[in-house]
């Protein structure tokens, strides 16, 4: 009797262990793999965390040209001969979303140097061009304020209706989808040259030549599982997918297309994108094609 109850006993036992370490793949570094394949650090809390964590591509300061302009949802190197940023930069996690509802409150950015002309939303009426945010309203939905950020038309550009509402849309959901994945990003976005073709056809500039059209647009985005010290934790193995799209209704609704290295960015752009991370390990990221999921 007593050994058919040690029997049942240890088969029991051996059946939770089994339904436990199918449930977690426990890596060596201490991370776990989810069932949907994702690392995660174990006991991980997603917080909220510096924009500019990975660096200041451009070495924005007080230049007209290249204004630094930090807020607490996205920091950003605003050009004021272009009435568009050069780019913007910021953290995404699950610690910066939530219920609040699309604001739609465009508006001109006030808090720019009085010097400065201030773009409104007027200036893209009629232009064939949306304005294109930067940082995402969907990435910013903790709170009204945050949201509302969003919508400053400092962090528009002039952004072809197929290239906003469908190829860049696309990207933006994916990157949620990985963040509800269990994973934190860090998103650069920026564009570049002169002349896109919207809706309306081909335009270099808006409202009389105070916003520059750009040719091209593009976004780096650094993933990581869930943790502290993140730019420690950037390795030569660190997913980092770079994409460079061109500013027009002739483009294809799949970003996944469009990926390239951010070496080939930063040599279109001068700027030096990922500054932050280790040398040793930039020159291994930032020169490899992503070939990872799209979706």
């Amino acid at each position: 009797m007593k050994k058919s109850l040690h029997r049942v006993l240890y088969l029991a036992l051996t059946g939770l262990i089994l339904v436990s370490c199918s449930k977690d793949d426990v890596q060596p570094d201490g991370a776990v793999k989810d069932l949907s394949g994702v690392s995660k650090v174990a006991n991980a809390t997603a917080t909220k965390d510096s924009n500019l964590a990975m660096g200041n591509p451009s070495g924005a300061g007080t230049s007209y040209s290249n204004y630094l302009i930090n807020k607490s949802q996205y920091s950003m190197s605003y050009n004021s001969y272009r009435g568009t940023p050069n780019w913007v930069s910021w953290h995404l996690s699950s610690a910066w979303l939530g219920s609040t509802p699309r604001q739609d409150d465009f508006r001109a950015d006030n808090s720019l140097p009085a010097a400065f002309y201030r773009v409104t939303p007027s200036d893209y009426t009629g232009s064939g061009f949306d304005r294109g945010h930067n940082t995402p309203s969907a990435d910013r939905t903790l709170t009204v304020t945050d949201n509302s950020a969003t919508f400053l038309m400092s962090n528009m550009i002039p952004q072809a209706p197929t290239n906003n509402q469908q190829t860049w849309a696309n990207l933006e959901n994916y990157c949620r989808t990985l963040v509800n994945q269990g994973n934190e990003l860090y998103i650069i976005m920026g564009s570049y040259g002169t002349g896109g073709t919207g809706s309306a056809g081909y335009k270099t500039t808006l409202a009389g030549g105070k916003v520059t059209v750009p040719n091209r647009i593009w976004k780096v985005i650094v993933v990581l599982p869930v943790g502290t010290g993140d730019v420690s934790r950037v390795t030569s193995s660190t997913r980092v997918i770079a994409i460079d799209t061109p500013n027009s209704t002739s483009i294809s609704s799949s970003w996944g297309g469009y990926r390239t290295t951010v070496d080939a960015i930063e040599s279109k752009t001068g700027y030096n994108i990922l500054s932050n991370v280790s040398g040793t390990v930039q020159s291994v990221i930032e020169a490899r094609v992503d070939n990872g999921p799209t979706s």
